[in-house]
């Protein structure tokens, strides 16, 4: 289970890598579409948060340190993909809503694991001479 966690873990961290750095940088025929859309403060904001998710994701496990930060971390990427999964069914956008809707499965799923049945564990300090 652990390595099955790690695998969507590391494929989040994709998806949200790539979605995320497309909002810091558009490319250029879609600028003028998603600053309409979302405006450029929101879509900063929105490319940031993914790109910190990212690292939330990744981090704390492969160091374990600050552990804890990764259920955060997936706590906090329910309620973005929440708001998108909302943001496209009212737009009408149903095959992007589904697809967010099926990202926050994914992310909740893994949220819980790691919170409640599958903790990554923190280092143990090591004994000194």
């Amino acid at each position: 289970m652990n390595i099955f966690l790690w695998i969507l873990q590391l494929l989040l961290a994709a998806q949200f890598l790539q979605h995320g750095l497309i909002m810091l940088f558009p490319p250029e025929e879609y600028i003028e579409i998603m600053n309409a859309t979302l405006g450029v403060g929101l879509r900063y904001f929105i490319g940031i948060v993914e790109i910190l998710a990212v690292v939330g994701l990744i981090l704390p496990g492969l160091l374990r340190i600050y552990t804890w930060l990764l259920p955060l971390t997936l706590a906090g990427l329910t309620i973005l993909i929440a708001c998108a999964t909302v943001y496209h069914a009212i737009r009408g956008e149903m095959s992007s809503a589904l697809y967010t809707a099926v990202l926050f499965v994914l992310i909740a799923f893994t949220g819980y694991m790691r919170w409640k049945v599958k903790p990554i564990l923190p280092r143990r300090p090591t004994a000194i001479k």
